[in-house]
């Protein structure tokens, strides 16, 4: 169910949850200035995701070196007894965070001032910062060679066949970070571990119900979208953590979760997501799949007798700037559906609000997370900037790094047995 009309509420340090005001832990309050801080950078999906996976992975495996629950993601630290484990994780988040955002260190000072002063001084607290910046350290060593700066700047040329991806309108950017998919993964063995079979050829029946759908639904000038899926559409130009996270956070509260459980939520969303965008961009640049803008104003080009160009077609939404196949937004949400229904159970109880900066006024309301995932896909049809395929194909991608993560990692140190 959905509703409009509402003013966006933010969720930071308290969130207004079933009629009660309920305070959030310290993993959840540095997840939120962490989206804060991302939000706050030059859009790029892939590298936001990347650096939300080291946050949380420093931050859970600060926590965890306290409490010892589950089993590491790559840092044991040993701990002197006593130590913080709230402390830990705002060192761990805080310290992270300004490596990876100095221009944004002022205000990641002031808030770190403001979660160590919830905390009693004295040895607990000056050894639970010790912990968390001796993990963070480590987790940002060992993600300094992953491949990532390569990967944004990596040679790439687009091609010029009919199905090839090229710049489109209206800046005609070149592709974003073409390399990506050859960054390490935090928990896939490969990028290519779960890649698809190719998108479907250009004289498909497949490809023309895509062709057809999105020329109506998704142009700018349809007149068959409502108003309540243009609203859904704008609201998911909003990169995918920063409307997943907070989803998670919204149950977190409201099922009372340690902050230990919510080290390993977290620290398993964010990992997963990373790893997702890593999945998509191995397949966009593997098969370079043109945009629907582009196909539609050259579908004369392709031998296909059941599309119809249209050289004047633009969608609703502006065209991101690389390949379509596989949806990067539909391979996230397929990874947090399958990560967030391990930790809180398919029907969660909550019902859970969500809003969007690019779509003030509008909240979307959901009670389980493959409503969220199937309203992924639905939205980037409706913007006209995906093929259904693209996101259904990208959603199931995504299912299967997530349920490879929730199998192998980050598991109770109580589980008896081994399925990796």
């Amino acid at each position: 169910m959905r509703g409009v009309g509402l003013r966006a509420i933010g969720v930071s340090i308290l969130i207004l949850l079933n009629a009660r005001i309920v305070q959030a832990d310290t993993v959840l309050d540095w997840n939120a200035i962490a989206l804060k801080t991302t939000a706050a950078a030059p859009f790029n999906p892939p590298v936001e995701s990347r650096n939300l996976a080291i946050v949380h992975a420093a931050m859970f495996d600060a926590v965890n070196s306290i409490v010892g629950e589950f089993r590491p993601y790559a840092v044991e630290f040993s701990a002197p007894e006593g130590a913080s484990p709230d402390a830990a994780a705002a060192a761990a988040a805080h310290f992270a965070l300004v490596k990876l955002y100095a221009a944004q260190q002022a205000m990641l000072d002031d808030a770190y001032a403001a979660s160590l002063a919830s905390i009693p001084n004295g040895s607990a607290k000056t050894d639970g910062i010790a912990v968390g910046e001796a993990v963070a350290t480590q987790i940002l060593a060992l993600r300094a060679t992953d491949g990532a700066a390569a990967a944004i700047i990596a040679p790439y040329t687009p091609g010029s066949q009919p199905g090839d991806w090229i710049p489109t309108l209206p800046a005609f950017r070149p592709a974003l970070d073409p390399g990506w998919g050859t960054v390490q993964p935090f928990f896939l063995r490969e990028a290519s571990q779960f890649r698809p079979a190719p998108p479907p050829a250009l004289d498909s029946p497949r490809y023309t119900r895509d062709f057809n759908e999105i020329k109506e639904i998704g142009s700018a000038t349809s007149s068959t979208r409502t108003q309540d899926q243009t609203d859904l559409a704008r609201f998911w130009i909003s990169t995918a953590p920063q409307n997943w996270n907070p989803a998670a956070r919204q149950v977190a509260i409201a099922q009372g979760l340690t902050l230990s459980q919510n080290a390993r939520a977290f620290a398993l969303l964010n990992l997963a997501g990373a790893d997702a965008f890593i999945a998509s961009w191995d397949a966009k640049f593997t098969y370079n799949q043109w945009r629907p803008v582009t196909a539609i104003r050259a579908a004369n080009t392709t031998g296909n007798p059941d599309t119809i160009a249209d050289p004047g077609w633009t969608p609703l939404l502006i065209t991101p700037p690389f390949p379509d196949y596989i949806a990067g937004h539909a391979t996230y949400g397929g990874a947090a559906e399958e990560v967030l229904e391990h930790v809180f159970g398919r029907h969660p109880g909550v019902v859970m609000k969500l809003t969007s900066a690019t779509a003030p006024g509008v909240i979307e309301t959901y009670t389980t997370f493959d409503e969220i995932a199937e309203g992924v896909v639905d939205a980037r049809v409706l913007g006209g900037i995906h093929w259904r395929t693209s996101c259904l194909r990208g959603r199931r991608v995504g299912q299967q790094v997530g349920g490879f993560a929730v199998r192998h990692f980050l598991k109770p140190k109580s589980n008896d047995f081994d399925d990796e």
